[in-house]
């Protein structure tokens, strides 16, 4: 196998889920590229060397911007808050280094689209992680729709759901609370949760057309990590939009961090003329599934166990009846771009795959001020 240059930006939960995939994927899936972990950046020097230390990376830098002077590096990984994406993108596709971005794409559209300008003009390759794609029991829901045993498509409905925030002394802002600053995470909820559930459903059931939304901000002022001081909350800590999609399919999504009882409830369910199909997150190897052509006196919702060899990615695991969890679904996603690369082919979601659903958030957020549909 060829050797492959990784260089990670970030070293906190991203950094460990892509580090770990990058670490594995050759273990199972048999790739022309091998990758190699070389570099890991932050600007905290001690937090990098014992992220260094723990992952067996071989190198150490605190400056992004070295790390694209070096000839050394082939594939430059974003992992940091939201607001340093298109920053560090645009520079790297300048040099001339391959891309992987965490979601979303960028703070807004506008700046997704110079992302995805820098990339297209440099010619790299380059992959925006929308990870849940990639989970076998929602890439057999794709194929499964793909092949038509839905049939038209009528509903679609997703949630979200978490607790996290609802605490009123938490804190906005800094390495771990990022999210709930808006000069770093751009959104709330919306940009880090229905995110995913945007670019599942748009893979799912295609484009959306036109979304109406409401949001809300429950606790209104937090203390900054940044500052010291007491600063008002920008973000949005629970958003409930509808949709309709391109093919006359209608929708709705809902998001919060104040669902008490929820750390990470993420499901949909898509109905269609002949089939249903649904997914949840804490049940991440079963796909729900209703066929109402089946015999009437049996008819009813079925699991199915996704393990087997013939089910997606499952052959290059363990034997039928064993499962997998959220973390392989990174390792898939590194396997599919690498083989993406051996093929000179553009894996999905492309920078320009995903400014579709950064479109689409804005357009919530925007609805959501104006109390009027959107289109996208």
């Amino acid at each position: 196998m060829k050797k492959l240059n990784i260089a990670i930006i970030g070293c906190g939960f991203m950094g460990r889920t892509h580090s770990n995939a990058y670490r594995r994927v050759s273990n199972f899936f048999d790739l022309e590229y091998k990758p190699v972990l070389k570099a890991i950046c932050d600007r905290n020097e001690e937090k990098a060397k014992g992220f260094a230390n723990q992952w067996d990376y071989e190198s150490v830098e605190t400056d992004w911007k070295k790390m694209l002077e070096r000839d050394d590096i082939d594939i430059i990984d974003i992992c940091t808050p939201n607001n340093l994406h298109a920053e560090i993108a645009i520079a790297a596709a300048e040099a001339g280094k391959m891309i992987v971005c965490e979601k979303p794409l960028a703070m807004n559209a506008a700046q997704g689209q110079t992302m995805v300008d820098a990339v297209e003009k440099a010619g790299v390759a380059n992959l925006v992680s929308y990870n849940y794609r990639r989970i076998p029991a929602v890439t057999l829901a794709k194929n499964l729709i793909d092949q038509g045993k839905l049939g038209k498509i009528y509903h679609y409905r997703a949630n979200f759901l978490q607790d996290w925030t609802i605490s009123t002394d938490l804190p906005q802002g800094g390495d771990g609370l990022w999210r709930l600053d808006v000069k770093e995470s751009g959104s709330g909820v919306t940009g880090d949760l229905l995110a995913h559930c945007i670019d599942t459903a748009i893979w799912l059931n295609g484009p959306i057309k036109e979304v109406t939304a409401m949001t809300e901000t429950f606790v209104k002022e937090r203390q900054s990590v940044t500052s010291g001081k007491v600063e008002p909350v920008k973000i949005d800590d629970a958003c409930a939009f509808l949709a309709r999609f391109a093919n006359g399919s209608l929708a709705v999504f809902e998001s919060t961090r104040y669902a008490r009882g929820h750390k990470a409830l993420y499901t949909f369910e898509i109905n269609g003329e002949h089939a249903s199909i649904a997914w949840d997150l804490h049940d991440l190897h079963r796909l729900s599934w209703f066929d109402h052509r089946d015999e009437g006196i049996t008819r009813g919702w079925r699991s199915i166990h996704v393990t087997d060899g013939e089910h997606p990615y499952m052959d290059k695991w363990w034997v039928p009846g064993l499962q997998i969890g959220y973390e392989h679904s990174f390792v898939h996603q590194v396997a599919d771009f690498l083989e993406g690369l051996a093929k000179s082919t553009p894996v999905s979601p492309t920078f320009r795959d995903a400014l579709e659903t950064q479109k689409v958030c804005d357009a919530v957020l925007d609805s959501a001020k104006s109390g009027q549909w959107v289109k996208i």
